[in-house]
C-alpha cells in the first residue's frame, strides 16, 4: 500500500464548465472572435449569523438508468436467435444451475444474462437450480451469495430449486437404469478405470470385468452401496454406454459414488450421491426445461445427456452450447483466490481488486454495466478472451451517463485567499451533471480557505503548466473569478508544501475579465456547512502485472503487483456527497432497489470525482468515516508501470 503523490490519471487539459471554459486553438480559429462579456459580479457574502432564505422545495428526480441502445440485441440475432428458431417452444423454460461451492465470478455473469435473459425475452421462466450433489465442497454462504448475485443483476428466478430435491427420484431412476441393463456396479480402482478408457497414451479401450455381471447382482450391490456396505471409492455405479464411440462422454461414466459427508439439506440420509453427468439432464427433464443452455465445455456431454434421457424414456430437453467468457489479467479459481487471501495479498473474496461478482459489487461496478458488457460482446460458440481494459471501458461509459459529479481532492493542501474577509461566504450552485439537468443541482460554500489537490500546485512555474504556481492564476470550478498563487510554506523535514497563499483575481470595475486557461476542483473550509467531508480513498490498480498470471515462472503469486492498492487517508469531498447518499442508488436499477445483504448498499453511492476518477462508498464506511473505492479511472491508462 502506498500513500503519496497522486498516481491517479487526471486530465491536465482545461476543465470545461458552463460559466467559464477555454476552447481549443482549432475551435478558436474556426469561429469569429466574440466581444468579451461583462464580468460576472459575485453575490455579496452573507453576514455571519444571518439565516439563509429557505430554497424552493424541489421534487426528487429519479436517478438515471442507462442501458445499451438495445439490451436485447443478443437475443434478436446471431447464436441465440438460431437456438430459438431451432425450437420455438410455446413456453420457454431455462435454468441457471451453479454448484454452490464458491463465489460466482465475471464469467458467470454471461451464463446468468443468457439463461435469465433468454427466458425473459421470450416471455418464459428461468429456474435458479443449485446443483448440490457434492456435500464435501458446499457451504451455506455460497448458496446465499449466488442468490444475491442473481438478484443484484436484476433477475428474479421463477423458482429456486435444488438437485437434492430430487434425490429420491434420481435413485429410483438409477435402479430403473440397472433393470434396463444400462448400468452396473463397478469395483475398479481409479487407475484401472483410466486404463479401460485408453490411459494416458490413448491405447485401446476395453470393458470393466464387472460390466457383464447380471443386472440383479448390480441392483443388489447398488442397494448395498446405499446401505453402507462399502467405503468411498470401493464401489461406483457406472452407466453402460458405448466404449466404441469416439466421444469420451460415452465411456461408461460414473452415475453414483459413495461420499462420507453430511448433506446441508438431507443430513445423513444418503451415503451415495449422483454425479453431474447423471443428475443434470434428469433435473432438466423434471423441470421441463425447453432450452438447456451451457458453455462449450459441455458440448461433448450433449451426447450422454441425450443418451440417458432416451434410455430412461423420459422428456428430453434441447441442449445447446455457447462460448464462455474469460477476462485476462486476473484469476477466478476459488482455490487460487484462497491463496491470495491466506497470504494477505487481498482482504477476502470480495476484495475490489478481484473479479468475483461480490468483489465487483463492492468495488462499485453497477450491475447494468456488467449486463451491457455481456450484451456488447454478443453470444457465439467462440471462446471469449477479453482484457480487463475492455471491461473497464464499458463500465466507464456506463457511469458517464448515470452518476452525479462531485469535487474531490485526494491529497489536499490548503489555499488561503488573503484578500477575502475572514467571514467571506459565497454559496455556489453546482449541477450534478452538466449533460443531464434532471439530476438536479446542489449548493457548496466558497470561503477564504479552500483545499486543492497537491498535484495542482507547483513550486516552480513553466510555460507548459497551466495550474497554480507562484505568480500564476487558475480557475476554481464555478467560482466567478480565478485565484493567483503568491507564496507557499513547506515542512522543513519532509520538504512537502503545507500551505499556499493566493489572491482573488476579481477585475476592477470596467476591466475585461481574463479567462484562465485551466479550472481545477476544490473544497472549501466551512464548519457551518460541515465542509469539507473527510474520507479515506482506496485507488485500485491491476492486481497482477501480466495478462496471464498463471503462466508466470514460479506461479501466479510471483505476478502480484505490489502497487495494486494506493490509500489516500486524508482526502476531502464537497458537501454534495450528503445528497448523493440520500438519493442512492446511482443509477436506480432493479437489482439495487431493495438490497437486504448486510454487505451491500453502500456501493450504490457512486459518483464521478471530477478530474480524478469514478468512486463508490465501501462497506467499511461508518458514521463519521467515509471510505471510497475507485471503480475505474476517467480514461484508460494504457501505459501503467509497475
Amino acid at each position: 500500500m502506498e500513500n503519496g503523490a497522486s498516481k491517479v490519471e487526471r486530465s491536465n487539459d482545461e476543465f470545461t464548465t458552463s460559466n467559464a471554459a477555454s476552447t481549443s486553438n482549432a475551435a478558436r480559429m474556426a469561429k469569429p472572435k466574440k466581444q468579451p462579456k461583462a464580468p460576472k459580479v459575485p453575490k455579496e457574502p452573507r453576514p455571519p449569523g444571518e439565516p439563509k432564505a429557505a430554497p424552493p422545495k424541489k421534487e426528487k428526480t429519479p436517478n438515471v438508468s442507462a442501458a445499451p441502445a438495445d439490451p436485447n440485441s443478443m437475443f434478436k440475432e446471431g447464436f441465440l436467435k438460431t437456438v430459438y428458431n431451432e425450437k420455438p417452444a410455446k413456453r420457454i423454460v431455462t435454468r441457471f444451475p451453479p454448484e454452490p461451492n464458491g463465489y460466482l465470478h465475471i464469467g458467470h455473469s454471461k451464463a446468468i444474462a443468457i439463461n435469465f435473459g433468454f427466458a425473459r425475452y421470450h416471455g418464459g421462466d428461468c429456474y435458479l437450480r443449485f446443483d448440490d450433489t457434492n456435500p464435501e465442497a458446499e457451504e451455506e454462504k455460497y448458496f446465499t451469495a449466488i442468490k444475491e448475485m442473481v438478484e443484484w443483476l436484476g433477475f428474479k428466478p421463477y423458482n429456486i430449486t435444488y438437485s437434492s430435491d430430487n434425490f429420491d427420484k434420481l435413485y429410483e431412476l438409477a435402479e430403473d437404469l440397472i433393470r434396463r441393463d444400462r448400468a452396473y456396479v463397478c469395483h475398479c480402482t481409479d487407475t484401472a478405470v483410466k486404463l479401460q478408457r485408453g490411459g494416458e497414451n490413448h491405447g485401446p479401450r476395453y470393458a470393466c470385468t464387472h460390466r457383464d455381471r447380471p443386472k440383479e447382482e448390480s441392483l443388489t450391490e447398488f442397494k448395498a452401496m446405499r446401505a453402507g456396505k462399502y467405503k468411498p471409492r470401493e464401489a461406483f455405479l457406472r452407466m453402460k454406454q458405448n466404449l466404441e464411440d469416439g466421444n469420451p462422454q460415452m465411456w461408461d461414466l460414473t452415475a453414483y459414488r459413495i461420499l462420507d459427508a453430511e448433506h446441508h439439506r438431507t443430513g445423513n440420509k444418503w451415503r451415495i450421491y449422483p454425479t453431474y453427468d447423471f443428475t443434470h439432464c434428469l433435473c432438466d427433464s423434471f423441470e421441463e426445461i425447453s432450452h438447456s443452455l451451457c458453455t462449450t465445455e459441455f458440448q461433448l456431454s450433449r451426447v450422454s445427456y441425450e443418451w440417458l434421457c432416451d434410455e430412461l424414456e423420459i422428456y428430453k430437453p434441447m441442449q445447446r452450447e455457447y462460448g464462455r467468457l474469460n477476462v485476462t489479467g486476473t484469476i477466478t479459481s476459488k482455490r487460487k483466490i484462497a491463496k491470495l487471501v491466506d497470504n494477505r495479498f487481498v482482504r477476502g473474496f470480495d476484495d475490489p481488486r478481484l473479479y468475483t461478482l461480490v468483489a465487483l459489487r463492492r468495488r462499485g461496478v453497477p450491475p447494468g454495466a456488467i449486463l451491457s458488457f455481456v450484451n456488447e460482446l454478443g453470444v457465439s460458440t467462440a471462446f471469449t478472451n477479453i482484457q480487463i481494459s475492455r471491461f473497464e471501458q464499458t463500465v466507464r461509459r456506463y457511469l458517464e451517463q448515470t452518476v452525479p459529479r462531485l469535487m474531490l481532492v485526494l491529497d489536499p493542501i490548503p489555499v488561503i485567499i488573503d484578500d477575502l474577509p475572514d467571514e467571506y461566504l459565497e454559496e455556489i450552485e453546482l449541477p450534478f451533471s452538466p449533460k443531464d439537468p434532471a439530476m438536479g443541482s446542489h449548493i457548496v460554500p466558497f470561503t477564504k480557505t479552500v483545499y486543492i489537490d497537491r498535484s495542482d500546485f507547483r513550486e516552480e512555474d513553466s510555460k507548459d503548466y497551466f495550474r497554480l504556481a507562484p505568480g500564476k492564476a487558475a480557475g476554481l470550478l464555478k467560482v466567478p473569478f480565478p485565484i493567483k498563487a503568491t507564496t507557499f510554506s513547506k515542512d522543513t523535514e519532509t520538504g512537502r508544501v503545507t500551505e499556499v497563499h493566493a489572491t482573488y483575481e476579481k477585475p476592477e470595475e470596467g476591466t475585461a475579465f481574463k479567462k484562465p486557461k485551466t479550472y481545477i476542483q476544490w473544497v472549501a473550509a466551512s464548519p457551518q456547512h460541515n465542509s469539507p467531508i473527510k474520507a479515506e480513498v482506496r485507488v485500485f490498480n491491476p492486481l497482477f502485472k501480466s495478462e496471464n498470471p498463471e503462466a508466470v515462472e514460479g506461479g501466479f503469486l510471483n505476478d502480484v503487483n505490489p502497487n495494486s492498492e494506493e490509500i489516500y487517508p486524508d482526502a476531502m469531498i464537497e458537501t454534495g456527497l450528503e445528497e448523493v447518499r440520500r438519493r442512492a442508488p446511482w443509477p436506480e436499477e432493479e437489482g439495487e432497489k431493495n438490497l437486504n445483504s448486510k454487505d451491500a448498499g453502500s456501493e450504490t453511492v457512486r459518483f464521478q470525482g471530477m478530474r480524478v476518477a469514478y468512486f463508490a462508498m465501501d462497506k467499511d464506511s461508518f458514521e463519521g468515516k467515509v471510505i471510497l473505492n475507485r471503480i475505474v479511472s476517467l480514461k484508460e491508462d494504457s501505459g501503467k508501470a509497475f
